[in-house]
């Protein structure tokens, strides 16, 4: 569940004796006044820090993990992903594995698959993997997550990037639980050294009820702030 939900694609890369040449150890920090993710918070409405370190091996591997502080608690996400490109189409494999030291009984797994051309990109999300805290609720085994975006340079070092995303729960329609859709617009700035800004606006309809917490199908903001060493 990363912050500005952390794709797993990490480029095409040339396979061979160059591959370990490029391989790369890599760090990030962040921070965020709203720690949304698929267009629920995820902290209340309150903030977060969050950090990570990915190794890229050069030949389309890579591997990371990745931590957020929560309201309350913790997440922490190991994942692996293979990437590459065939006729100017990328693409990207990934599994995740998102767990919650406080509680486990929360963890889950998840695989996925994206495709990429131009600045469209589209994938799917499918749970194969769930503890028993999630049984008859979100997150469980059997969700599926579909979305598409697109994202685009505008001017000066600022992106602007449109996301509509679709949670289909496997348990939808138990006590609770109702599949929904959102749609995430995203204008950010890179002020190189200083890392890159963002200024997030989220919309999530009714079924964006989670772990027990309040329906959020409100207009959500967020400003973060990251930065990549």
């Amino acid at each position: 569940m990363k912050m500005n939900k952390i794709a797993l694609a990490c480029g095409a890369a040339l396979m061979g004796a160059t591959a370990v040449a490029q391989a790369e150890l890599s760090a990030n920090i962040g921070a965020t006044s709203n720690y949304m993710f698929r267009g629920i918070s995820l902290t209340g409405d309150d903030a977060a820090v969050s950090g990570g370190l990915d190794y890229d091996f050069g030949n389309g591997f890579a591997i990371g993990t990745w931590a957020s502080s929560l309201n309350p608690g913790t997440e922490v996400d190991v994942y692996g992903s293979f990437s590459g490109e065939m006729g100017g189409i990328g693409y990207s494999l990934g599994a995740t594995l998102y767990t919650y030291p406080e509680d486990t009984s929360f963890n889950y797994g998840e695989i996925s698959a994206s495709v990429s051309f131009s600045m469209f990109e589209a994938g799917i999300a499918y749970t194969p993997y769930s503890k028993s805290g999630n049984d008859g609720a979100q997150f469980d085994e059997g969700d599926l997550y579909y979305w598409a975006g697109a994202s685009t340079d505008i001017m000066d070092g600022f992106s602007l990037g449109l996301t509509a995303g679709y949670y289909d729960w496997d348990n939808d329609g138990a006590a609770g639980v109702k599949s929904y859709g959102h749609v995430d617009l995203t204008i950010s700035k890179d002020v190189g050294d200083l890392g890159e800004f963002s200024f997030l606006v989220s919309k999530a309809g009714k079924g964006a009820d989670v772990l027990g917490g309040a329906v959020d199908d409100d207009i959500n903001f967020a400003v973060s702030w990251a930065k990549s060493f």
